[in-house]
């Protein structure tokens, strides 16, 4: 894979910088995004020796930065043959009866309008240089309702998980590929903005952004006659179903 070209956003922690960490050192050349160069510049340094990835903080709910950040990955890396639309947020007052109208905007912009920002700015390229692929980093909570999402983020990122099959209906024809990932409980800082902090013990069952960042690897070593939709990857320990599954076991 060495020599290909991958632009990934939320890149300063989580599953995007192991995202980053994972195409770095099997060779890819990187341009990272995010609101912060501070986090993005801690992800470039734990790439190879050489990697020099293009470090682009950018708002990406604003359109022309989003075109900026893109055009500079363009250039700078000479094309790009991946877009990893991984930047998302969440708010700890998120249920209906705290949300404020200022945060629910928030949650729509984080989660849906900067990927759909993002994808519009890479296709144009990606067609002209006869395809590509986009990775969207979704959730579970954008295949169904969901405990501790809150409303503002399920309806965003059940937005973004049609975002990405609508994608693949118009420009499959393009060899333009799109693969949402809708992972469960992952343990990122994001959980820290929870109304209740999972501990630790709880944050070590889940999943962890390496895992992620292989789901990504897999999809993209892929040739380019396959499109894999989605993929909904789950911790094995359901912390959430576990109460039922433990009763129905002590029934046997």
């Amino acid at each position: 894979m060495s020599g290909r070209t991958a632009w990934i956003t939320g890149a300063g922690s989580g599953i995007g910088r192991a995202v980053a960490v994972a195409l770095g050192h099997a060779g890819w050349r990187l341009a990272l995004s995010g609101r912060r160069e501070a986090p993005l510049r801690e992800t470039a340094a734990l790439l190879p020796a050489g990697a020099e990835p293009l470090v682009l903080p950018a708002d990406l709910t604003d359109a022309g930065a989003v075109e900026r950040a893109a055009r500079a990955a363009e250039e700078g890396l000479g094309g790009l043959e991946l877009l990893v639309n991984n930047a998302g947020s969440n708010v700890p007052r998120r249920h209906w009866h705290q949300l404020s109208a200022a945060d629910a905007e928030l949650l729509v912009n984080a989660n849906l309008t900067a990927p759909f920002l993002t994808s519009l700015a890479v296709l144009k390229g990606m067609k002209a240089r006869g395809g590509g692929l986009i990775v969207q980093i979704a959730s579970v909570a954008g295949k169904g309702t969901s405990a501790v999402s809150g409303p503002g983020y399920i309806a965003a990122k059940s937005g973004f998980v049609a975002l990405s099959a609508a994608l693949n209906a118009e420009n499959g024809i393009h060899n333009i590929r799109s693969t949402c990932i809708c992972p469960g409980e992952v343990a990122t800082p994001i959980l820290d903005l929870r109304p209740e902090p999972p501990p630790a013990e709880e944050r070590a069952r889940m999943l962890q952004p390496e895992d992620i960042a292989q789901a990504v690897m897999f999809v993209a070593d892929l040739p380019d006659r396959v499109c894999i939709n989605e993929i909904v990857v789950t911790p094995t320990w359901n912390r959430f179903q576990a109460p039922l599954a433990q009763q129905v076991a002590a029934m046997s």
